[in-house]
This record gives structure tokens, sequence and C-alpha cells, in this order.
């Protein structure tokens, strides 16, 4: 029996010791476990890598401690805008939708983009409809709204005169997983609300392939959470997989010389990544990550902090 791999994020940024209450330490724990619990269950009975990103980042869309699907962050226009992609290492097929607002679970939107539809990308009300007509759950704007999310928007407001500002001084709660299956395939999942105050029909790294979400056989998986205008210019995924791919770099290797790359131009995040030989790697370059690890070979935990082995 080969071995298999699960990782997960639920946001990079300024998490540290002494910023967050016990309670909501203890929170955003549990929901990483849960995440991690529903991927470890598809992968352990020897299901797809596919279904054990996809049941992972349903779990997180879920949890209104995290930005993506039910929580999610407003835009400017207090909005809840959705973006979410999935990819299959096995042939390179990838679906992604932006801007959703009334499909429960995006991520499952992009699967189906993937297998249903001709299309890699659909966005906005096309998105929505296009899910709705497969039949995916749909629920009312509202479903998506916390009070906290809302309350970070009138902050972000009152502290700027133009709104030109987004939350780089707030965690990033996009959030993703990788695994490597019982049959040595490769998936990569993302979801995101998007930055606090977006405007003007913003679409960040994670619906984008090749920049926030890429899995291949050959390579790896990844994805990332971070300053999305960064993680596109740089193509993070695809340049995480490439120098693994043709560099042979290990996964550790190759995902810390692309974040330094994204240091180096400005931009803050994470990325978390498995190799073919079912390996991984978490990286970021922020004060903390929320992230998780599940294996074959016993292996179980969630951390939030950079100085969390």
């Amino acid at each position: 029996m080969q071995n298999w791999t699960l990782v997960i994020h639920g946001g990079a940024g300024a998490m540290a010791r002494g910023t967050m209450t016990p309670e909501r330490d203890a929170a955003q724990r549990a929901g990483l476990a849960a995440a991690l619990e529903a991927g470890k269950a598809v992968l352990a009975s020897g299901g797809a890598a596919l279904d054990a990103v996809e049941a992972a980042v349903k779990v997180l869309e879920d949890n209104p401690g995290f930005n993506a699907g039910r929580g999610a962050v407003f835009t400017y226009e207090g909005v809840n805008e959705l973006d979410a992609a999935i990819m299959d290492g096995r042939n390179r097929a990838a679906g992604a939708v932006t801007g959703l607002t009334r499909t429960r679970n995006p991520i499952s939107a992009a699967r189906a983009v993937m297998e249903k539809s001709p299309h890699v990308m659909l966005q906005a009300p096309g998105a929505d409809r296009f899910a709705r007509e497969r039949g995916l759950d749909q629920v009312d704007p509202s479903y998506f709204r916390t009070e906290e999310r809302w309350q970070q928007l009138q902050t972000m407001k009152e502290n700027t005169k133009t709104g030109a500002v987004f939350d780089a001084d707030m965690k990033y709660g996009t959030v993703g997983a990788a695994a490597k299956d019982m049959h040595g395939n490769l998936a990569a999942a993302t979801s995101t609300g998007g930055l606090t105050g977006k405007r003007w029909g913003r679409v960040g790294d994670s619906p984008v392939i090749g920049a926030g979400t890429y899995a291949d056989n050959r390579g790896c998986a990844v994805s990332a959470t971070g300053s999305g205008e960064f993680y596109i210019r740089i193509g993070v995924a695809h340049e995480i997989c490439a120098r693994m791919r043709f560099g042979k770099e290990d996964a550790q290797t190759a995902t810390d010389a692309v974040q330094d790359e994204v240091k180096a131009l400005g931009g803050a995040g994470g990325v978390i990544a498995v190799a073919p030989d079912g390996t991984s790697a978490f990286s970021f370059n922020t004060p903390g990550m929320y992230r998780g690890r599940a294996t074959s070979g016993g292996d179980f935990a969630v951390h939030i902090y950079g100085d969390e082995e």
C-alpha cells in the first residue's frame, strides 16, 4: 500500500502569540483539525487526492472562522465575492470560479467547471448560474456574512479617506489543500473571499491556475495564500512545480526559494506543497500561518504560529 499525504492551510498573516485569545486559538485549531479529518477519511480509505482536497476545503468554507465561503471578507461595496480553484495532477485538468455570491461551496463549483464544462474559469453571475444549473447548493448572500468581517470593513473605511487600502496588516485568510493519494496522484484546491475592501472586481491569485493553485504529478501540488498580486506576477504555484520537476529540488527548498522571491518584491504570505513521493512543505514569510498535515505514517497535527514545529 502506497503512502498518502494531506496538507492544508487556512491563511497566513499577522497571527502571533499574544494577538489571539485562547478561545480563538482553540477554535481555529479545531477548524483545521476538522478539515484534516475530512480529507484524511478520503485518503485513508483509498480515495482520490482530488476528492480529499475538495472535502477538506469544503469544511473550511463552511467554518465562519476562515476567509472562504461563510465568513468571507467584504468588498468595499459590502458584498461577499468568492473565488476558488481546483486542479488534478493526473492530467492537469483544472477548474476555477471568481466573484460567486450565491454558491455555498465555491470549491465544488470550481470542480464542476473542470468536470462538466469545456472551460477552465467562469466568473460572477455566470459562474453562479452554472453552479445552480449543475445542482450545487445555493444560498442567500446573507449566508456568507459574519459580524466580525463586517466590522473589519468598517474599520478599514474609517482608517482611510480613499478606501485604497487592503488588509495587509491582517491575516490573509485564503484556505487550501494539497494531497497525494495511495495511487500516486496529486491534487490541489484553494478557496477565498479575497481582500477586505477589494474594489473594481479585483481578482487575486487563488483562482488563477499557476499562481495560487497548481498540481502536476510530475512536479507537485501547491496551494498559496497571501498578497495575491505578487503571487500572480511570479506565478508562484507553477514556479514551485517547475523547480521541483526540472531542477529536482525537494519541496521545502523549492517553496522557500519562491517565497524569497515574493518577499523580495514586497509580498507576504505562504504556500503548502506535496511532492510525488509524499513529502510535503510549508513555507511562509509572515508571523504565522494556519496549517495542518496528516499522513499515512500517523502524522496528524495543526499549527498557527511561526515558532511551532
